[in-house]
């Protein structure tokens, strides 16, 4: 659960990275909710269409920095910390433990950010939890975003799951580094943002809410224009199948692949960003 005894060294972080990635004229506010208080950081114009964006685990809502510019120059871009997750949410008295208790915390958010609708986009687990939400609340949601989605249409991959599992027994900012150049091949991230990567992994979390993935009569009935990016190079699954899967269950989808990619070079890969943001941006209007 986060918590305001968190290391002074992740908070500095989490701030380095707002500093130099971020775009100038960034906020943050606090949006009360019954399951505690969300940290949102957003950018770009007060009246423009907003733009919700959920961070994969453990990578907090600063991870966007490479969209928020960019996205944010049409749409009034808001990055969530989820609460539970390293970040600048603290959780309330009553946890999360459930999807619906996950689905109802991000209505309290949107309410909060007085986003009766928009547009919803995820990576990896936070695409889980937006794809769970848009099936939740469809009327809230007018565009979907699915970046590299794990647990939606396939499952992991075995060899991903055995290279991440000594991580997850024993966290650490070695053992994370080494899963990270395995899984990006070596590629180089922002510096900022693996130094808040290495702090949080002594960060005091939550275990997350899991589940299956959504039922196929489900993902049949959601009429929520969909937009699917995949990681060419993932490995945390095959993202052939989980383009097949997508095409074959969900009414208004498509489905597109980033060059060069993997599963943990999006979104924050400035290189592979630039595709990733004109998908978006061509999708979202």
């Amino acid at each position: 659960m986060t918590s305001t005894s968190a290391p002074t060294s992740f908070h500095e972080a989490y701030d380095e990275v707002l500093a130099v990635d971020w775009p100038a004229g960034t906020t943050y506010s606090q949006v009360t909710t019954p399951y505690g208080t969300t940290r949102v950081n957003s950018c770009g114009p007060a009246d423009a269409p907003p733009l919700v964006l959920l961070a994969g685990g453990g990578a907090t809502s600063t991870v966007w920095y490479a969209q928020a510019a960019h996205l944010g120059r049409a749409h009034r871009v808001h990055a969530v910390d989820l609460i539970g997750d390293p970040g600048r949410s603290v959780a309330g008295e009553r946890p999360i433990r459930t999807v619906e208790d996950l689905t109802s915390w991000l209505d309290g958010v949107l309410d909060g950010l007085g986003a009766d609708r928009t547009a919803l986009g995820g990576h990896s687990y936070g695409a889980w939890i937006a794809l769970h939400y848009a099936l939740y609340a469809p009327h809230r949601v007018s565009k979907l975003v699915l970046v590299d989605p794990t647990q939606c249409f396939a499952g992991f991959r075995p060899g991903y799951l055995l290279r991440a599992l000594p991580m997850l027994i024993r966290p650490g900012a070695k053992r994370m580094r080494a899963f990270l150049k395995w899984e990006t091949g070596g590629a180089a991230l922002d510096p900022a943002w693996l130094r808040l990567r290495d702090a949080a992994t002594g960060f005091p979390s939550a275990r997350p809410v899991t589940g299956p993935r959504p039922a196929p009569e489900a993902l049949g009935g959601l009429d929520v224009p969909t937009l699917i990016l995949l990681a060419e190079r993932s490995r945390a699954h095959d993202a052939a199948r989980v383009a097949a899967e997508a095409a074959r269950l969900l009414p208004r989808v498509t489905t597109a692949t980033i060059p060069g990619a993997t599963h943990h070079t999006l979104p924050l890969h400035r290189p592979t960003a630039g595709e990733l943001n004109r998908r978006i941006e061509e999708f979202i209007g």
